[in-house]
């Protein structure tokens, strides 16, 4: 189930990275895009969300499709407790990745607050609707948005840097109910073995982490505020895959891990034999 999860857009990856990062302001950094090395395709995988030993909170669907040098894909995760967590992103592929659009809606019973959050990758506005005191409230920010923002992206450009990279910056608008962008810090922190079917594999662990700038950064750790960090392991080769994720689902959250997964068949019933065969 590798390849048919060769783009994983992932909400719930985009809430963790920016999960207590509201008052970050992006450092002054030159932003690079990550050029197209393997382009995306039709998808449809399969996914689950666990906790982190192991009970199961919601499964997913993804479904991906190219028109051209234009990919749309959505990933929608419905989990035990009725809630939803559904985000869609169209981005390009010529040459470099882009992000064109980002929709990412939080709703229900797991998300403390439940929120939707738009992304125009061309006018640079990030509209945050979402709901405080029990009434409904909107947030517009527009900002000058550099060709290097990940908003649903970060684990299609982790299978596109090139392999002996250190490091790599990007930048995010962050769905928080005050829209911020800020940057995030990819390294890589070396080759982990797993298996499939008995056959061991090896795969990239990323560290991404929030950077956050000037006094908030000096501040965040005294008081605890520092946005824990996020894992992803990346399945090297001619056919890169995501493997495994470990992230929060929102601001403060538990940890959660999301993984591929395999339909399971219900075990066939005992057929009657046919006439005229041996036994009959």
């Amino acid at each position: 189930m590798s390849r048919p999860l060769s783009r994983l857009q992932s909400g719930l990856l985009l809430a963790s990275l920016v999960a207590g990062g509201a008052l970050v302001q992006p450092r002054g950094a030159r932003a690079e895009p990550v050029a197209v090395r393997y382009t995306e395709g039709v998808v449809h995988g399969f996914l689950v969300l666990r906790t982190l030993e192991g009970k199961t909170l919601a499964q997913g669907d993804l479904a991906q499709v190219a028109h051209g040098d234009r990919v749309t894909s959505r990933l929608v995760f419905h989990f035990r407790d009725g809630s939803i967590q559904d985000e869609t992103v169209v981005y390009s592929q010529r040459r470099n990745f882009r992000l064109v659009s980002d929709h990412l809606v939080q709703k229900g019973p797991a998300f403390p607050q439940p929120m939707e959050v738009t992304v125009d990758g061309a006018s640079g506005q990030a509209t945050v609707r979402y709901t405080e005191d029990g009434k409904p409230k909107v947030a517009t920010e527009r900002f000058d948005l550099p060709p290097d923002v990940a908003n649903g992206l970060v684990l299609t450009l982790l299978k596109n840097v090139p392999r002996k990279a250190r490091q790599i910056t990007l930048s995010m608008v962050a769905p928080t109910p005050k829209p911020r962008l800020v940057k995030l810090v990819i390294t890589p922190a070396g080759r982990e073995p797993f298996s499939i079917a008995g056959s061991t594999r090896q795969a990239t662990h990323y560290v991404v982490k929030v950077e956050l700038g000037g006094v908030a950064g000096v501040l965040a750790p005294l008081v605890g505020k520092q946005p824990p960090d996020s894992h992803v392991w990346i399945l090297g080769g001619e056919a890169p895959a995501f493997v495994r994720a470990e992230v929060t689902l929102y601001p403060g959250g538990p940890s959660c891990r999301i993984e591929l997964t395999s339909p399971v068949w219900p075990k066939p019933s005992k057929r009657a034999a046919p006439a005229g065969s041996p036994g009959h």
